[in-house]
């Protein structure tokens, strides 16, 4: 019963994976517009951060469509069929849950952010115009 289960979930997930993927793409905002140097400067303090997610959760979904308005480059890392990204976010991270945020400070020191929620927080309140520096 318990395969039957499983077999009959993963099926419904084959079907609607494209249409999530569809409805990202078509529902994606367009990025706030910079200066260049400002554009420079929020994409070099991006390279300090690293989004673990799976293409078709929902939650990962709504972090990256938050990260497509704030014009956000950080780099997305597919833990669902990358298996030395998902060993990092389970030995690093501490479980293998999406979306997760890995946040590296100047000093090294690095932090995981789970929650789409959180994570949008902080993307908004670090990045948002008008708002906290880009440190």
């Amino acid at each position: 019963m318990r395969l039957f289960i499983r077999l009959f979930f993963r099926f419904v997930r084959l079907i609607l994976t494209p249409f999530m993927l569809l409805a990202e793409k078509l529902t994606t905002p367009k990025a706030i517009v910079r200066s260049e140097a400002e554009q420079q400067a929020v994409d070099a303090a991006c390279k300090q951060l690293a989004l673990y997610q799976f293409s078709a959760c929902p939650f990962c979904i709504k972090v990256r469509k938050e990260m497509a308005r704030l014009g956000l480059n950080i780099t997305k890392r597919n833990a669902q069929h990358n298996q030395q990204h998902r060993s990092e976010l389970q030995t690093a991270g501490g479980k293998i849950k999406v979306p997760c945020l890995r946040i590296e400070t100047r000093v090294g020191n690095v932090e995981w952010l789970y929650e789409s929620t959180a994570i949008i927080a902080y993307l908004q309140q670090r990045f948002e115009p008008g708002s906290a520096s880009t440190e």
